[in-house]
């Protein structure tokens, strides 16, 4: 149907905008195949098509997706003759191990337990006597290992001494990594703090003296890296262990480190670890703990190398640049893998694991590479799930799309012009529907702009009485608002501000072009 630019009575579009004469159509099909836009043949530039003209902004471009799935298993589901064969076989074995794992992890809980005995000073570093003890808790970890399959494990190179790298970083598959490493070099990690809680394994991370972290604490951090370089610095404490990831991955590319490793400018010794494989991938990506664990327990045997690669150091002159080496040393690890490296993060595997929660379609077509998104646009890892949460409110199919309809309807937008000028900006492929990296890019394109928060002040000095004023006019506006932002009462700046932030594709209805 066609809309002319002031023929919707008591909508939006009159309440914000003045009365003109119309000098574009605005054809709007909420069918299947979205809405289409098309000018007067005068329009030669299309400006008028920009919903967010009035502040400046120009259209958004769109980076091509990455092809690289970083965290899917490949194997999740049990298919062929051979594997179904292979279980059935191996199930009298899986119990026989599965009793090896149980008393190897009561025997190490219980010698950790005598470790920590009486031990209140944890700042300062394990006394000899009682990392003595720890043995016993370090041969139940091999223990366990054996159990899940790994009867042997090869290694190419060592370790150098703790005095020579007094870091190491490892690339994170599976949790099988932590394990092998807590036996062989008995380091101080960077752990989470939810890992604390873990029956039986929260004890034995306390004695590894881990720094607990909380990645989405800036004040956590900031903690995190000065006990790394304390701990690092002192000779009385065990190497420091991290994972610059953040997450598991497949181990089929490496995502991009976090900095909290190379910081402190220390040298890194890097370890690489693959896992071999032809039916059953053991990486820890969309897979299930207890149903990884299965399949590791029915399996003939499991392989695992690990690979220790020469020591990484910075002159003094580049040691104030963490980017850098933390780019040095993922250039190494990679090319040992013979992987490429993605702009994936953690802040990607929070969004594929939401998706897959909430969707039963292609959760990998939800990742952003969110560390590129993150340096280009500074949003945080939070603030992209909370765009997800009102993407999936619009019921994308299997595909990750959303049409016009589902666009309309979670925005409660009356089918106007403004409506579809604002979908068509985010379809930038013009395909009649937007996928979640379109949404996600266009929305902070626009809160991005250096206007964005002067025309929200704006706005919110024009409407600030919109809850108490009974002018028609405010209506629309006034109804807009509490549906999105699921308020009655009075707004205060503040609470617009932040309603804008989250929203900031709405602005073009709260101000006068």
């Amino acid at each position: 149907m066609s809309i002319p630019n002031s023929s919707v009575e008591n909508g939006l579009i009159e309440s914000l905008l003045p009365s003109t004469s119309a000098d574009f159509v605005v054809n709007v099909d909420i069918g299947e195949s979205g809405p289409a836009v098309r000018s007067n043949p005068s329009d030669q530039d299309g400006s008028d098509l920009n919903p967010y003209e009035f502040m400046g902004a120009t259209g958004f471009t769109l980076p091509p997706p990455c092809p690289i799935d970083p965290f899917m298993n490949r194997t999740e589901s049990i298919t062929g003759m051979y594997e179904w064969i292979k279980i059935i076989v191996c199930l009298p074995l899986a119990l026989v191990r599965l009793a090896m794992f149980g008393v190897a992890i009561v025997v190490g809980f219980l010698a950790t337990k005598l470790a920590l005995q009486g031990w209140k000073d944890k700042t300062n570093p394990m006394p000899r006597w009682r990392s003595r003890i720890m043995w016993i808790t370090r041969i139940c970890a091999r223990c366990i290992l054996f159990s899940f399959g790994y009867h042997w494990i090869r290694r190419k190179g060592r370790p150098v001494s703790r005095e020579t790298a007094p870091v190491v970083v490892s690339n994170h598959v599976s949790y099988i990594e932590p394990i092998f490493y807590f036996y062989e070099l008995f380091p101080t990690m960077v752990s989470s703090e939810s890992h604390d809680s873990i029956p039986f394994v929260g004890t034995i991370i306390r004695a590894m003296q881990v720094i607990y972290v909380d990645r989405f604490s800036a004040a956590s951090r900031k903690y995190a890296v000065s006990e790394i370089k304390r701990k690092a610095s002192s000779d009385q404490f065990p190497r420091v262990l991290l994972f610059p990831e953040g997450t598991t991955t497949n181990g089929r590319s490496l995502i991009s480190f976090q900095l909290g490793a190379f910081i402190p400018g220390l040298p890194i010794q890097p370890v690489v670890v693959r896992y071999p494989h032809v039916h059953f991938d053991q990486s820890w990506g969309n897979i299930s703990l207890l149903k990884l664990m299965f399949r590791m327990f029915t399996q003939f045997h499991n392989f695992m190398e690990v690979e220790y690669l020469p020591v990484v150091s910075l002159s003094q002159t580049k040691r104030d640049d963490p980017k850098c080496f933390a780019e040095k040393i993922s250039f190494v690890m990679a090319s040992a893998l013979n992987v490429v490296q993605t702009s994936h993060s953690y802040g990607d595997m929070m969004l594929f694991t939401k998706a897959l929660e909430l969707t039963k379609g292609k959760s990998s077509d939800y990742m952003i590479e969110m560390a590129r998104v993150q340096n280009t646009y500074s949003i945080s890892t939070l603030e992209a799930l909370e765009f997800l949460d009102k993407f999936l409110a619009m019921k994308p199919d299997p595909d990750g799309l959303v049409k016009f309809r589902g666009f309309l309807s979670t925005f409660n937008f009356r089918t106007n012009a403004i409506a579809a000028k604002i979908f068509d900006f985010i379809d930038i492929e013009k395909k009649g529907s937007i996928t979640f990296r379109q949404y996600l890019l266009g929305s902070v394109h626009i809160l991005n702009q250096p206007t964005f928060r002067t025309k929200c002040e704006a706005a919110f000095n024009a409407y600030c009485n919109i809850f108490s004023n009974d002018d028609p006019r405010c209506q629309s506006v006034k109804h807009l608002y509490m549906f999105n932002n699921n308020e009655h009462a009075m707004m205060s700046r503040d609470d617009f501000m932040a309603f804008m932030k989250k929203n900031p594709l709405l602005i073009t209805f709260f101000c006068t072009h």
